[in-house]
């Protein structure tokens, strides 16, 4: 009789730690030749559900550009990691980290992202910051591309609407391959790619004048450009680095019928293929049979280069690393089948809790994404991305007690756990905003998510002086343990 001892726990060498952006932690945007971003031309939110960052315009663009402050773009000043991230690591280092998940600034190393010398400040700069993680042994992991570019690369050529932003990119990541050679072992080359089908923040093109089926062809013709940059850098790094290995990075949102009815089981099936297309294309080397039908219902005809398949069947990733925060119910009065101006789609679930930002809160639905993608794919998984935001409150004594947090992270990693008795080949967990930074979607710094509180408010206003939270020690307590010891 054939058997085989179920898996108990995590992995020795399992990835604990945490994951953050440059964009949203680093500040210091126009010191030491460092060029501007598309993340840095997005104005800050009214309201917590305001999603300006979709709005941009060429008007607004100029707009920012001729804003030399950071009073209304948040990301130009972070949390200043840029001057801070000693202090930080070392933070990062007492809690245990095995690992920290930062980005790189494309335009710290080509301010103008069509360069042909990279710009050496920017290089070193992260020489020093991956020299301090690998002091306390922190193995660092690196998205190469997080919802930024060089602003110039819009401004000269929409963006990834142009075929041009390939050799751009690959330039850039051949840069990076050389440099960071041994001493970068894990990549991935774009953070949340299915973002781009939500506009400018994935794609950095302006469309905000087109019509819906004006924008599916840009945005996914955009996207194919990037599925061929994705590839070319995993060749590019396999060659150079043998030693390293390059991911792709998704927004997973597992996504529940509303009824058994059948025709609400084929919408959600539906909204599911929608977000494995993108780990489909870059897992399995090819663009899905499924993405013909949508493709043509929705007037999208992508331009491709004769290699162009070949090129996506050679690179693909040696892991799927994703964030998972939320699920969503999908029936058929609550989806058309046709582009949704939105990466992120969905009913609420009335058997689950939600946070502070409307955010359903579904441990299980982790195990049942960790199970769907391993069974899919049989690439080791990777948890990138996941977190409670809300708004601590900083006591008198300057401590912040977020019970809340602990208990929400405390039952995702229980279900990491089951799913990993499930058989799931499992890297690592990297919180999201292990220190508290700027919102990616809203840009407050009032949503927090991270067990380090940064003194500063939405206005830029505070000492930013960091102080450990309730969850610091807890989080210490979980890596120490393994996982183990959860209370």
């Amino acid at each position: 009789m054939y058997s085989k001892n179920m898996p108990t726990g995590f992995a020795k060498d399992f990835l604990w730690g945490g994951a953050t952006a440059a964009n949203q932690i680093e500040g210091a945007w126009n010191e030491d030749g460092k060029g501007l971003t598309t993340a840095e031309v997005v104005k800050k939110a009214a309201t917590h559900h305001d999603l300006s960052m979709n709005t941009v315009s060429q008007e607004s663009i100029a707009e920012a550009i001729a804003d030399k402050t950071d009073e209304m773009y948040p990301k130009r000043r972070g949390i200043d990691f840029y001057h801070h991230y000693q202090e930080d690591i070392k933070l990062f280092a007492e809690m245990g980290f095995k690992a920290f998940r930062i980005s790189i600034a494309w335009a710290r190393i080509f301010p103008k992202g069509d360069e042909k010398e990279p710009n050496a400040a920017g290089l070193e700069f992260y020489d020093k910051v991956f020299s301090e993680c690998h002091k306390y042994g922190i193995e660092p992991v690196v998205t190469i591309s997080h919802y930024e570019m060089p602003l110039n690369l819009t401004l000269k050529q929409n963006g990834w609407a142009s075929r041009q932003t390939i050799d751009n990119f690959t330039h850039y990541t051949e840069t990076l391959f050389q440099h960071y050679k041994g001493v970068v072992k894990y990549w991935m080359t774009f953070n949340e790619i299915n973002a781009i089908t939500g506009g400018f923040t994935g794609t950095g093109a302006v469309d905000n004048e087109l019509n819906l089926e004006q924008k599916a062809q840009l945005r996914f013709q955009a996207l194919h450009h990037q599925f061929v940059a994705s590839a070319l850098a995993v060749q590019q790094c396999h060659a150079i680095d043998p030693n390293a290995k390059i991911g792709c990075m998704l927004a997973r949102a597992q996504n529940y019928p509303k009824t058994p009815n059948p025709k609400d089981v084929r919408a959600a099936q539906l909204q599911d293929q929608l977000n494995l297309f993108y780990t489909d294309v870059q897992v399995r080397g090819e663009y899905p049979e499924y993405m013909n039908r949508y493709f043509q219902e929705n007037g999208v005809a992508l331009q491709m280069q004769a290699d162009d398949e070949q090129i996506i069947k050679n690179g693909t990733v040696d892991y799927l690393a994703f964030s998972y925060y939320m699920s969503s119910i999908t029936s058929t009065d609550s989806k058309p089948e046709k582009f949704a101006d939105s990466f992120m789609a969905g009913e609420k679930n009335p058997y689950l809790e939600t946070s502070d930002w409307g955010w359903q809160i579904d441990p299980i639905g982790l195990r049942i994404s960790l199970n769907e993608m391993w069974d899919r794919y049989r690439v080791p998984l990777f948890v990138v991305e996941n977190g409670l935001g809300a708004e601590d409150k900083l006591t008198d004594d300057y401590q912040v007690h977020d019970s809340y947090r602990i208990d929400y992270l405390r039952q995702h990693i229980q279900q990491m756990k089951e799913a990993v008795k499930d058989g799931v080949q499992l890297m690592g967990y990297l919180t999201w905003g292990p220190i508290d930074l700027i919102s990616a979607s809203t840009s407050e710094m009032s949503k927090r998510y991270g067990f380090i509180y940064v003194d500063q408010d939405d206005a830029g206003q505070g000492t930013l002086k960091r102080y450990k939270k309730d969850s610091f020690d807890w989080y210490k307590k979980v890596i120490a343990s393994n996982g183990e010891e959860l209370d």
